[in-house]
């Protein structure tokens, strides 16, 4: 049987130092991205709207993969425009961009375990949106919530897509890999639950007859209880819960190893 490897589905981008830190504590990493990140083929509403920043009360970027898209466009940030994140890797990518909380105001779910729309929303004084615009800057798409519950609250939301992103298709060589890391029991790392259920998409082309038993059997590692969900409704059940950021995965991807030793 082949070592154990943890399987790394993030985009490519964002895999590598997370494939770092799991190779430094002696496990082998596979990196195996689940999303494909593209930029758009027309650029130009994302620079409109990021060309009346100032006009804005709070500028909301759903991931880092927006972040990183919206800044190929961007010399620096206004300082007087606050910024809404969800998670640690946002903020993680805004340090990439020279941006932390010294520069500028930036707004995050207090609980690194409670990354989500949901707990940012929470966290905001919406009252204080009402009359005032909001940017969103995400993927082409997504997730309404924020947007609704921000108009709900008075403000004026404007959405941007900053990005495309797409499940691989099942060519030759993916279908090898993921036969390979199916064959026997692997810990995964999901960060999505567009990725969990493109795995499951993609497992079910590969075999569609016994593939999705392959992939329940498997370690799933969540950073979100909505990821969690997913896991479940395909009926996966070995999955271990965690908070957002590279180090809270790997301790509790190491925490879950020990224990099941």
């Amino acid at each position: 049987m082949t070592e154990r490897a943890v399987v790394i589905t993030r985009p490519r981008a964002q895999a590598e130092p997370l494939a770092q830190a799991v190779r430094a504590r002696g496990r082998r990493a596979v990196v195996l991205p689940l999303l494909e990140i593209a930029p758009l083929d027309d650029t130009s509403l994302l620079r409109a709207a990021l060309a009346e920043l100032p006009s804005y009360a709070l500028v909301a970027f759903v991931s880092p993969n927006a972040i990183d898209a919206a800044f190929q466009h961007l010399d620096g940030w206004p300082a007087s425009v606050p910024i809404g994140v969800v998670g640690e890797g946002s903020r993680a990518a805004l340090a990439r961009h020279g941006i932390t909380g010294d520069n500028a105001t930036i707004h995050c779910p207090p609980d690194a375990a409670s990354s989500d729309s949901e707990h940012l929303l929470a966290s905001l004084d919406l009252s204080a949106f009402a009359g005032r615009r909001v940017l969103i800057v995400r993927g082409e798409s997504g997730r309404e919530l924020m947007a609704d519950t921000l108009r709900a609250a008075g403000a004026q939301v404007d959405t941007v897509a900053a990005y495309r992103r797409s499940v691989p298709p099942l060519t030759e060589a993916l279908a090898v890999e993921l036969g390979a890391l199916l064959a026997q029991p692997n810990d995964w790392i999901i960060t999505s639950s567009e990725a969990l259920r493109g795995l499951a998409g993609l497992v079910r082309q590969l075999d569609p007859d016994t593939g999705i038993d392959r992939l329940r059997v498997q370690h799933l590692i969540v950073p979100h209880a909505r990821i969690a969900e997913t896991a479940r409704s395909l009926r996966c059940d070995r999955i271990t819960l965690t908070g957002s950021g590279d180090a809270r995965l790997v301790a509790a991807l190491f925490a879950a190893i020990q224990s099941q030793e």
